[in-house]
């Protein structure tokens, strides 16, 4: 199940297909350090002009009758469907991620998402207001006053998305956006954006006007960033680094842009003393065994009762050896490589930092003696830490553990609290009710109680520095939206 391509990959503008004005450049296959395919390589004037044919198609794509917009996000469900035997091996091949993964969390996903939002797409978000009595003042007659909240299409997004699940990512964005009548652009990751524009070939095909979608591709920053800038960028959907949403943060001001932000995390386990263990290590070993831990709703940090500390270290330490890391391919391959050589050092450069501040590194993956190329970290555990060390603080989009003691309910609470983050949290004991308290308390968009597992119809986003915004389900569709008054006398 690999996948490399002498394809010829172009840049989508206003239904054409155009090479790259600035070349090409390699996507890499981070387990075999191998030449993927080539992407286009966008100049800023594309972007720009992306953006422009975005904001023409918008007024016909908006007057489009729901019916056809599902129709046609139905038709790239079904299409997703027919092609996922060349897709899946491509996917593995740019992302790195197991076969395991690959199979069942990329494309699969990607189908339901849009097929959830063909179904919603018909669907009136409108909401009607009570008759409201008015006095007559200078302004108007008094009487009964109607009215009615309209939901608007927000008009022209750029949706940005990360490396690690780039096309269900991608679905995620674009088929709440064109459901209400939005139009695209998409910008993949530079390091996996072939199969992102495999997406944008089955959506023009499937017969999407001219400018609704389209699709540039970069491994430089400039192209985004203007998309972030231009007038002709109604609301940025981006999906990444704090660091980078900060700027897009800061660029999109000048417009007034709209902006779906949703960043880093550093999720804390908080494994409380009538915790069942063996759970709390199922959910936490999940940083290890999914995707090599490139997720941002990882619980990364177990903080854990000094009472059950012990007890949890043991088992994890127990589980760490036997997760299988090795070839993506392999079926029984659990851990993949990470997406680069930057990132595998910068990793790395985290695990040493704790090493240096007095933690106990109790299992270290660094560069697995048996893998001899690829971007590979192994399982690693870092136990004895306090919340002021730098693994404990930062986000390190890795299979990286940190394990940080308490002792009474309130300190824990602050530990998980005393995160510039705030995205996903999980809770682990036996007593429901005091879960759901401690749930209720933490800073966090999101808490799991005694488990990692999503509800994709839930809100999703986060509190503090992982962003703004909410997506998922019915609230994917209400962020690209704006809601219009509308009044009249009754």
């Amino acid at each position: 199940m690999t996948a490399a391509t002498n394809k010829h990959y172009r840049l989508l503008i206003d239904g054409q297909w155009v090479d790259g004005a600035d070349g090409t450049s390699p996507v890499v296959n981070p387990a075999t350090e191998e030449v993927v395919g080539h992407a286009p390589e966008a100049s800023v004037e594309q972007a720009n002009e992306a953006a422009r044919a975005a904001q023409r198609a918008f007024p016909g794509w908006w007057r489009t009758p729901p019916a056809e917009r599902a129709r046609l996000l139905q038709a790239v469900a079904d299409k997703l469907k027919e092609r996922q035997a060349d897709l899946v091996p491509l996917i593995i091949s740019e992302t790195g991620a197991t076969a395991q993964v690959g199979s069942r969390m990329q494309v699969p996903v990607a189908i339901e998402r849009f097929e959830r939002y063909a179904r919603s797409a018909a669907r009136s978000l409108d909401i009607p207001l009570p008759p409201s009595p008015m006095q007559a003042t200078p302004l108007a007659p008094g009487g009964l006053i109607g009215g009615v909240v309209q939901r608007q299409p927000v008009g022209v997004v750029a949706c940005i998305s990360p490396y690690n699940f780039p096309v269900v990512n991608m679905a995620g964005k674009i088929a709440p956006a064109l459901a209400v009548g939005c139009t695209v652009v998409m910008k993949p990751a530079p390091q996996d954006p072939l199969a992102v524009i495999e997406l944008a070939e089955i959506m023009h095909e499937v017969g999407f006007p001219p400018g609704v979608i389209n699709i540039v591709t970069s491994s430089k920053p400039e192209p985004a960033a203007a998309l972030t800038t231009s007038p002709d960028v109604d609301m940025v959907s981006f999906t990444g680094s704090t660091a980078v949403g900060v700027r897009i943060m800061q660029a999109g001001a000048a417009t007034m842009k709209r902006q779906l932000l949703e960043l880093g995390g550093k999720g804390a386990a908080l494994v409380m003393d009538d915790a069942d263990v063996a759970k709390a290590v199922g959910a936490i070993q999940s940083v290890w065994a999914f995707h090599s831990g490139q997720i941002c709703t990882a619980p990364t940090r177990a903080v854990v009762h000094r009472s059950r500390y012990d007890e949890l270290v043991s088992a994890l330490a127990n589980v760490a050896p036997h997760l299988k890391v090795g070839a993506p391919t392999d079926t029984d391959t659990l851990v993949g490589p990470v997406i680069s050589a930057v990132q595998r050092d910068r990793i790395e450069s985290y695990i040493a930092a704790g090493a240096a501040e007095g933690a106990e590194i109790v299992v270290d993956g660094r560069r697995p003696s048996h893998m001899d190329r690829g971007y590979y970290v192994a399982p690693t555990l870092i136990a004895g830490c306090r919340p002021d060390m730098t693994p404990v603080k930062e986000e390190i989009f890795g299979p990286v553990v940190v394990v940080v003691p308490f002792d009474e309910e309130d300190e824990g609470i602050a530990i998980a609290n005393g995160s510039e983050f705030g995205l996903y949290d999980y809770v682990f004991s036996q007593d429901s009710d005091r879960a759901y308290r401690i749930a209720r308390q933490l800073r966090s968009g999101n808490v799991g109680i005694n488990t990692a597992q999503r509800n994709h119809e839930a809100p999703f986003g986060g509190f503090k520095m992982s962003g703004v915004g909410r997506d998922g389900g019915d609230f994917g569709l209400h962020c690209y939206t704006e809601m219009q008054s509308i009044v009249w006398p009754g």
